[in-house]
């Protein structure tokens, strides 16, 4: 029983060996940077989202079309063109996208013709923003 005894703990211990002795090719990949939540609203004369400057990375824009007419949202830039819609008077829409260094607009458009364009937002992108590492609850 003594032999079957120092058999297993020998085992024991060349199984804790090799199970410690791991590759060391694994790499903390940096996580992206956390979603930044923007918020715009659809006026009759302008679109306006903010805040309108902020660095690369993900983003959700929450638009409210706070008009008296159906509108299509879209964003627009560098190689990205999202749109949602349509979206009713009152109502919002969402847009998620990860957005590159650059310059972006965000329009508001109709189905049907109108006198005067709506002015849109300029969103201004800047350097990527830091990764999410160290942000504590994030998936």
């Amino acid at each position: 029983m003594g032999t079957r005894v120092r058999a297993c703990i020998g085992l024991a211990i060349a199984a804790a060996l090799i199970a410690g002795c791991g590759d060391d090719d694994f790499k903390n990949e940096a996580r992206t940077p956390v979603r930044l939540a923007l918020t715009g609203v659809i006026k009759d004369d302008k679109v306006t989202v903010s805040p309108a400057k902020i660095g690369a990375g993900p983003v959700q824009i929450t638009i409210s079309n706070q008009t008296d007419r159906v509108r299509t949202i879209t964003l627009e830039g560098e190689s990205i063109t999202e749109r949602q819609g349509p979206v009713l008077p009152g109502d919002t829409a969402t847009i998620q996208k990860t957005l590159e260094p650059g310059s972006y607009e965000v329009r508001a458009g109709s189905e049907k013709a109108v006198r005067k364009q709506i002015q849109p937002a300029v969103l201004e992108i800047g350097k990527q923003r830091k990764n999410s590492n160290n942000e504590l609850l994030q998936p």
